[in-house]
């Protein structure tokens, strides 16, 4: 055990670590794990007990994908309002997209307007990408000194004027210059020449805007990546996998030794698109969520390692941009704070546990974004729980949710597994749904 003096204990039957599941007490001391000690090992003088009994206590999720939108979007969502749905929600650490909010964050100043903004109102500990443009190359390296986390580019339009995509030819220079200095690019990948030639038909039908975003512009836009990352031996990472088409070309590079990891999120694992009512369009995102059966392959790749974490990419708007007409709404699906439910109800159904979510949103997004003191309950670690009853449910109302705009997908939907409270380096920051005051830090990169 640490010499620092354990000012808390944390014990419960049920305690995910590394090794498993066990009846453990958790030790903190100086807001990092200090010891995971058998049930009953006797509490140190001096220190508190907070005993949860059966419900489990697991480590903080991390999302690495979320557009907090502030400054300059602040209307729809801000650093306070984001920060006290992760809390709610199980989530300790979240990194912020570089897009959406005015400025992005494409330099190092734009990097410092944001990080002010960000350091009173943040209630769990944040982070920041950096984003690829095309004529950014130079600012690059800068950002990655000053610590983003790595870099976000779009190979098709992002939805905003200011944050322009980049062609093949500046992908590979970006890439190149990124993998010099051995960092990591983040890509929304969607072909732009399969999207420009696809049907659109304004309206509110939700399987016309589906045949909108085939599943090819994934695929070759996946394709492209992963040659490019094999040529430059570069470290990519595919953004928010929809099209189950393209898993066996990303096991295949993944066999073969291509620097690529995947993730997913939880519209595109437990919602279809046979659900999606016309005119709702609180359903839509890009690429879109997909049919049933393009889903179960999503959940055999999880199980399989294809597909490596499972992240939010919470992208909230203002209620009046989501209007019945696919075509034109903004595409975007908030969930931060149901994440965790969501994917628990829907991984109990098809067989898995409570450690394999951990896994997928909890380790799995630490180990991408370098982040070494998060992810899971182990010695010298920083102290970042959930406390979750897995069994009880609840329905979602979305006046109970804290982003700004109380929009999502899952209103109504009863959903298994209730956050009973959240913990940051041992300082208890919500309990039944509620957050406490702001004590999360900025965070950047170590490595």
């Amino acid at each position: 055990m640490s010499d620092t003096a354990v000012e808390l204990v944390l014990r419960s039957t049920r305690v995910i670590t590394p090794e498993g599941t066990r009846a453990a007490s958790v030790a903190v001391a100086d807001g990092k794990i200090a010891a995971v000690l058998p049930y009953e090992a006797a509490v140190p003088a001096g220190a508190r007990l907070e005993d949860f009994g059966d419900d489990v206590l697991l480590p903080g999720l991390v999302d690495t994908h979320v557009h907090v939108n502030d400054p300059g979007r602040t209307e729809w969502e801000g650093f306070w309002t984001a920060t006290r749905a992760a809390a709610a929600g199980g989530i300790t650490t979240l990194l912020d997209m570089p897009l959406n909010s005015l400025p992005p964050t494409t330099t190092v100043e734009n990097l410092r307007v944001k990080q002010e903004v960000a350091r009173a109102k943040a209630h769990v500990d944040v982070g920041f990408w950096g984003g690829a443009l095309p004529d950014n190359v130079k600012d690059l390296a800068p950002l990655h000194e000053a610590g983003v986390f790595g870099f976000k580019c779009f190979l098709s339009p992002s939805g905003v004027d200011e944050f322009p995509e980049l062609d093949q030819d500046q992908l590979a220079g970006s890439l190149a210059e990124i993998s010099g200095f051995g960092g990591l690019m983040i890509v929304h990948a969607e072909d732009p020449h399969h999207l420009d030639s696809a049907p659109v038909v304004p309206g509110p039908k939700y399987a016309d805007f589906l045949a909108s975003r085939p599943r090819d512009a994934e695929n070759t836009a996946i394709g492209n990546l992963i040659a490019q990352a094999r040529r430059l031996d570069a470290r990519v990472h595919v953004l928010h996998l929809s099209s189950s088409d393209a898993l066996p070309l990303i096991a295949e590079a993944k066999a073969e030794g291509v620097r690529v990891t995947v993730e997913s999120c939880p519209h595109y694992l437990t919602l279809t698109a046979e659900e999606v009512p016309d005119g709702a369009s609180e359903f839509k995102c890009c690429p879109p969520i997909r049919e049933a059966a393009n889903q179960d392959l999503l959940w055999e790749a999880l199980a399989a390692g294809t597909i490596d974490c499972i992240v939010s990419d919470h992208s909230p708007s203002t209620a009046d941009l989501k209007t019945s007409d696919f075509s034109t709404a903004w595409g975007g699906i908030s969930s931060l704070q149901l994440g965790l439910p969501a994917i628990w109800t829907e991984a109990r159904r098809r067989g898995h546990g409570l450690e394999d979510v951990v896994r997928w949103m909890s380790e799995a997004p630490a180990r991408l974004a370098g982040l070494t003191r998060k992810g899971a309950i182990e010695v010298g670690r920083d102290a970042d729980f959930a406390v979750l009853a897995p069994e009880e449910t609840f329905t979602v109302d979305p006046a109970e949710l804290h982003h700004r705009n109380q929009v999502t997908a899952y209103a109504g939907k009863t959903l298994h597994g209730v956050v009973k409270s959240t913990w940051l380096r041992g300082a208890r920051i919500a309990e039944h749904g509620t957050p406490s005051e702001p004590t999360g830090r900025l965070l950047e990169r170590q490595n």
